[in-house]
């Protein structure tokens, strides 16, 4: 049995597959919502956020014999801790990794961090859509509301967590787009023009992730865009497609 990481549908849709290849998962989510498609798989879940020390556990007394950690880009802390948890139960990590796409245009702006996309953003003011999710939104939150000349729409999944952190924020109602993705290109520009959006802030997640829809949508716009870089994390034996994730856990478990 493997210890996987998931959290997204691509990530899902991996687990899925190993179980069908003969590699019963034993899956861990933050959400109820992200372990509904995995259960109703037949595979087992664990709800909550776990450290490496939590993992190591999981690891030694479910005779888990390696982690594949397909959790999201920006998860940086999950992805630490499956290292570190494999380090700490000897057993290997592969790591699946949504494969990076480049992209240039003189109204896009890479930038490292969330803080200083949100210190950006708060230099050029306008029509703000944010659709980097609710985890760091007081990151954005602090430094625009109530600056002058300046609208902040809080685009997220429809969660009631989600719009009691906006509540808490005090990002209001009428500035809150509470949608499940993924969104067409067409989806994307409607919503721009329907806000008047003049400044729009995401993150480099992947094609999964539908980045290229609502960056080209944007920039068909003319809307200047800032892109937050993926976290630099050192993984270990990364791989961006399901078949050489399945080829590395095959070669790793045939030498143990």
């Amino acid at each position: 049995m493997i210890l996987f990481l998931a959290g997204t549908s691509d990530a899902r849709a991996l687990a899925i597959e190993l179980q069908q290849t003969g590699y019963p998962v034993f899956a861990t989510v933050v959400t109820e919502s992200a372990a509904k498609s995995l259960v109703e798989a037949n595979i087992e879940t664990h709800i909550g956020r776990l450290t490496a020390e939590d993992m190591a556990r999981f690891i030694q007394s479910k005779n888990l014999q390696a982690v594949v950690d397909a959790s999201h880009p920006f998860a940086e802390e999950a992805s630490k801790n499956a290292l570190e948890g494999a380090r700490l139960a000897s057993v290997p990590y592969i790591r699946y990794e949504r494969e990076s796409q480049q992209f240039e245009n003189d109204k896009l702006i890479l930038v490292k961090n969330y803080e200083e996309a949100a210190n950006l953003a708060a230099k050029k003011r306008g029509v703000i859509m944010l659709t980097t999710g609710s985890k760091t939104l007081g990151t954005f939150t602090e430094k625009l509301l109530g600056l002058e000349d300046t609208r902040v729409i809080a685009r997220m999944l429809p969660r009631l967590d989600n719009m009691e952190k906006c509540a808490e924020l005090g990002v209001e109602q009428k500035n809150i787009v509470a949608i499940q993705g993924p969104f067409s290109k067409e989806l994307n520009l409607a919503l721009y023009k329907q806000y008047g959006v003049t400044l729009m802030i995401t993150k480099e997640s992947g094609k999964v992730g539908s980045v290229d829809e609502k960056l080209t949508a944007a920039l068909e716009c003319g809307i200047e865009t800032i892109m937050i870089a993926r976290p630099k994390v050192a993984y270990e034996n990364v791989h961006s497609t399901f078949i050489d994730v399945i080829q590395a856990l095959q070669t790793q478990l045939s030498q143990i």
